[in-house]
C-alpha cells in the first residue's frame, strides 16, 4: 500500500514542527512561507526600520529553526513561541545597541515628488502622518510600543501577547490602553475622519 505524502499547506505549524524535527525538508519549506514575510515585517518595525538587519534576522531565526528543530516544544503553539524567539532577539540587539551607544537613529526623511498628476499634498500629509505616527511610537517605551506592534501591526491575539511577552491578559489590555491613548493625543492634529 502506497504512502499518500501529507498535505502541507494543510497541516498546522505544530504538525510542521513535528515532521520537521523528523528531517521533513518540506515542512520547513511550509513553515518558512508561512512565517518569513511576517517576521520580516515584525523585524523592521522592531529594529529601526533597518532592512538589512531584519533579513539578517529571519535568517537567524529560521537557520536555528532547521539545525534545532527541537528547541521547539511541540506543546505550544508554534506562532507564539516563534514571536517569543523574534522578541527575546530584538531585545539583545537593544541591549548590544545600549552599549554601543550608536547616537545615529539612521532616519532618511527624503521624499521624492512623484509625476505632477499625482496629488502631491495628500502624499505629502500621508508621508508627515506617517513618520509622525512611527515618531510617536517610537517615543513610547519600550514595553508600551511592543505591545501596540504585536497588536495592531502583526495582528497577535491578547492572549498570543500575553504568552509571547510571559504577562498576564489585564497587563496586555492596560498597555494597549495606554499606548492607544497616547498615539491618539500625540496625533491628534491629524483629527481622522473617514472620507471615502
Amino acid at each position: 500500500m502506497r504512502l499518500i505524502r501529507p498535505q502541507y499547506k494543510e497541516m498546522t505549524d505544530e504538525a510542521l514542527m513535528e515532521a520537521l524535527g523528523k528531517g521533513d525538508k518540506r515542512a520547513f519549506d511550509q513553515i518558512y512561507e508561512r512565517y518569513s514575510g511576517p517576521l520580516l515585517g515584525y523585524f523592521m518595525r522592531m529594529l529601526w526600520r533597518d532592512r538589512e538587519k531584519a533579513e539578517d534576522f529571519v535568517h537567524d531565526i529560521f537557520a536555528k529553526l532547521v539545525k534545532r528543530p527541537e528547541l521547539f516544544d511541540t506543546s505550544r503553539k508554534f506562532k507564539t513561541w516563534v514571536y517569543s524567539v523574534a522578541n527575546n532577539m530584538c531585545k539583545n540587539e537593544y541591549k548590544k545597541q545600549e552599549v554601543r551607544k550608536n547616537t545615529s537613529n539612521g532616519l532618511d526623511h527624503t521624499y521624492n515628488v512623484g509625476d505632477q498628476n499625482s496629488n502631491v499634498l495628500k502624499e505629502v500629509h500621508e508621508n508627515q502622518f506617517k513618520n509622525d505616527f512611527l515618531d510617536s511610537l517610537d517615543d513610547l517605551d519600550q514595553k508600551h510600543s511592543e505591545v501596540f506592534r504585536l497588536r495592531h501591526l502583526d495582528g497577535l491575539s491578547i492572549k498570543e501577547i500575553a504568552e509571547v511577552l510571559e504577562i498576564s491578559d489585564g497587563t496586555v489590555k492596560s498597555r494597549l490602553f495606554y499606548a492607544t491613548k497616547y498615539l491618539a493625543q500625540s496625533l491628534e492634529q491629524y483629527n481622522p475622519t473617514i472620507d471615502r
